[in-house]
């Protein structure tokens, strides 16, 4: 399979929710989202499927807002692999962040946006292989003097191979 493909999908009912600091599962409008207020973080386990060419990864994360109409928001995602020895399960070994930088909300709380974060191959995806267990961890972070108000509802999230 080529690169550029959709590897794999996650909706809000994957959330796997931290001890602390969790994202909150939500309906707008019968469509369930995960709401993220500052600091806030939703996980999401999965296998990189068979077809995953060797390529880097990114993450489409598709998201509205609660509230804001105006101002930046900023999403950091993590990668964790959890592959044949790789990851003693009583602890956590996320990479370093990939962000989102700041993006500007839509002028419309509800509208659906788009933002992207890459991982390129290796330190960046935890040097993750084919048919590894691995999680993603998506965490809302304050962007300086110009966080937009309100939780971002975070609705699916796409990962396609770069």
């Amino acid at each position: 399979m080529a690169s550029g493909n959709t590897l794999l999908i996650f909706t809000p009912q994957c959330n796997e929710p931290p001890t602390a600091n969790f994202a909150t599962p939500d309906l707008r409008n019968s469509h369930p989202v995960l709401d993220f207020a500052i600091d806030e973080i939703g996980i999401f386990s999965s296998v990189l499927p068979r077809h995953y060419a060797g390529g880097g990864l990114t993450i489409y994360l598709h998201y509205a807002m609660s509230s804001a109409e105006a101002n930046d928001i900023k999403l950091e995602t993590y990668i964790e692999r959890i592959g044949d020895q790789e990851q003693d399960l009583d602890s956590d070994g996320f990479t370093a962040a990939q962000n989102t930088g700041d993006i500007t909300v839509p002028g419309t709380t509800g509208l659906v946006d788009i933002i992207t974060s890459t991982h390129t191959t290796g330190a960046q995806m935890d040097s993750l292989a084919v048919g590894e267990g691995f999680r993603l961890k998506v965490k809302r972070i304050a962007v300086a003097g110009t966080d937009a108000s309100g939780d971002l509802e975070l609705r699916f999230i796409e990962i396609k191979e770069t």
